[in-house]
């Protein structure tokens, strides 16, 4: 579909084929990392190279086969780094009572396919060159790790990693963490904590861990606890808020792999325009008052990106240049976003006859 930044709008009645967002990705093999957690390598098939093109620190969202009516999808970090791994690599823990952590580490084997949607996320640092300083515990190295590797590798920065784990045989990438300590010995460190030798960290253990790292980025990642305690730390050390970026897991509740349905217009309502910028492309379309922006573009054909529908991930937040909208759910935005102009398309309405919005901004 060729996008013209002057065709008419397009009525929903005389939509283009939906957009297919999701792909069948071929496992080619599963590493056992620790008792728990294995790391599940995706083959990414030529044609689809340019839809999982990805920065270090994104996430897969992966459908699991299940019988309930609802479905199941969960959203797991890339563990593999763009800059030197082909392949697509996720690590999976197991969650007591997990559904998905236990159906994966149960049945990924090489052969079998996955059902993911293309990479988002916003957990991800504005360039390679900085030194960055990563705080994790579990199963959130595995963001972290790709962070690491990207910017020894494709960049020129410093890493220091601080890594909780309950003890020693629970710690993921143990192995490869030691290769990469001998192979970059004047740009890499890492710092252990195990609990079952140091307890439970706290905030004042960790700044005083963290205190000679004032001036790097901060990217923190971990069970929700852990993540407060080391956000605490970072600001007790002197770190601005603008540098520290800290990870937002949130369970899926709806499918993002069901099928998009836009009802028509009611008899007599009108419809508002939406102009619509992504990639340089332009569109305009009729947009029903009662449909979310991100609905109405998929059934549309437009190559809008989304990972949850929900409005809880902000992978399809675009820029509003003109005309206003409503959202109907928003857990993601901050004030300062809503300032800047930000919406959550899977949750945008009109209310303005006239819309712009700019998902390059």
């Amino acid at each position: 579909m060729t996008l013209q930044h002057d065709a008419a709008p397009v009525a929903p009645g005389d939509a283009a084929a939906p957009v297919n967002h999701a792909h069948e990705l071929e496992i080619v093999e599963v590493v056992a990392e620790t008792a728990e957690a294995v790391s599940i390598v995706l083959d990414v098939p030529e044609h689809a190279e340019s839809r999982f093109r990805y920065r270090p620190g994104q996430f897969l969202t992966v459908q699991i086969p299940t019988e309930r009516p609802t479905g199941a999808a969960r959203s797991y970090s890339l563990s593999s780094s763009p800059h030197f791994e082909t392949d697509l690599v996720i690590t999976v823990k197991r969650t007591h009572g997990g559904y998905a952590s236990n159906w994966l580490c149960d049945n990924a084997r090489p052969g079998r396919t996955l059902t993911v949607l293309p990479p988002s996320g916003q957990f991800t640092p504005a360039g390679l060159d900085n030194d960055v300083l990563l705080v994790g515990a579990g199963s959130g190295i595995t963001p972290l790790m790709s962070i690491a590797k990207s910017v020894l590798i494709g960049g020129s920065g410093t890493v220091y990693l601080l890594y909780a784990n309950r003890d020693r045989p629970s710690t993921i990438f143990g192995r490869e963490l030691t290769a990469m300590l001998a192979e970059f010995p004047t740009r890499f460190a890492v710092e252990y904590w195990f609990e079952d030798q140091q307890g439970l960290p706290t905030a004042d253990a960790l700044a005083r861990s963290l205190e000679l790292f004032s001036a790097y980025d901060a990217f923190v990642c971990g069970p929700a606890p852990f993540m407060a305690l080391a956000h605490e730390a970072l600001r007790r050390v002197g770190i601005p808020e603008g540098h520290i970026t800290v990870e937002k897991y949130r369970s899926l509740e709806g499918d993002p792999f069901a099928d998009v349905v836009v009802a028509p217009p009611a008899d007599g309502e009108s419809t508002a325009t939406v102009t619509v910028t992504r990639d340089g492309r332009t569109v305009e379309l009729a947009w029903p008052r009662r449909t979310k922006l991100l609905d109405l573009l998929l059934s549309q054909g437009f190559d809008a990106p989304y990972s949850c529908r929900e409005g809880e991930c902000s992978s399809c937040a675009c820029t509003v240049t003109a005309g206003e909208v409503k959202m109907l759910k928003n857990d993601t935005l901050v004030d300062a976003d809503l300032r800047a102009g930000l919406t959550l398309a899977c949750q945008a309405v009109p209310i303005t006859d006239q819309v712009s919005v700019d998902f390059d901004q």
